[in-house]
């Protein structure tokens, strides 16, 4: 008798515990907004040479999944997004795009400040690992980038909030990453990107 309640209380438990983990997968889309963070470095600054950046607007799209239980879920991802600026120079004749392409892995920790039948609202905060697959920058810096000093692996911070609407989400976040190029002796830039994203869960 005491085995059968016993196990009666562990499929309870079991079964409740199951009712409440929530498991989804989806696609995503959306639009970056970003800029280079520039480090002139000592072959720019003797040389008076100054290079400044505006934002731009590329695009990413992917997959999501997300594993939750009752208020926190933990939702990995991957997508191919594009990131850089619009770099100009006092001296040199360039307005152009300096932007690389990249595969990046985010791992955020999500809590839903609101958990509705219809509507949730949620926060994330994680780090996101990238893998750059290509660069593109102005031929007038060609002679002196050099590809030693491009970083293949960043590494990162995203955070920012997000809404499900049933089967939709939305996410707006915040990245900053770290160097994709990393020269001392003559110039340093990463991107922060400002990230909008819609996604549907298809699971």
């Amino acid at each position: 008798m005491k085995r059968l309640l016993f196990s009666a209380i562990i499929l309870l438990f079991a079964s409740t515990a199951f009712s409440q983990l929530v498991l989804d997968l989806g696609l995503k889309a959306g639009v970056n907004v970003s800029n280079l963070t520039i480090d002139e470095g000592s072959f720019l600054s003797e040389n008076s040479v100054s290079l400044n950046s505006d934002a731009i607007v590329k695009m990413h799209w992917g997959a999501f999944g997300r594993v939750g239980y009752g208020k926190l879920y933990l939702q990995p991802e991957v997508y191919y997004s594009k990131k850089g600026g619009n770099l100009s120079s006092n001296i040199f004749e360039l307005s152009s795009d300096f932007d690389y392409s990249n595969v990046d892995v985010p791992l955020l920790l999500g809590y839903k400040v609101i958990k509705g039948k219809v509507l949730d609202l949620r926060l994330m905060a994680g780090p996101v690992f990238s893998f750059v697959t290509d660069a593109n920058y102005p031929e007038e810096l060609d002679a002196y980038l050099e590809d030693e000093f491009f970083n293949e692996h960043l590494i990162g911070l995203q955070y920012g909030l997000g809404v499900d609407v049933l089967f939709l989400t939305f996410d707006a976040r915040v990245e900053h990453g770290s160097m994709i190029y990393d020269d001392p002796s003559f110039v340093r830039g990463k991107a922060t990107t400002f990230m909008f994203s819609v996604g549907f869960k298809i699971l």
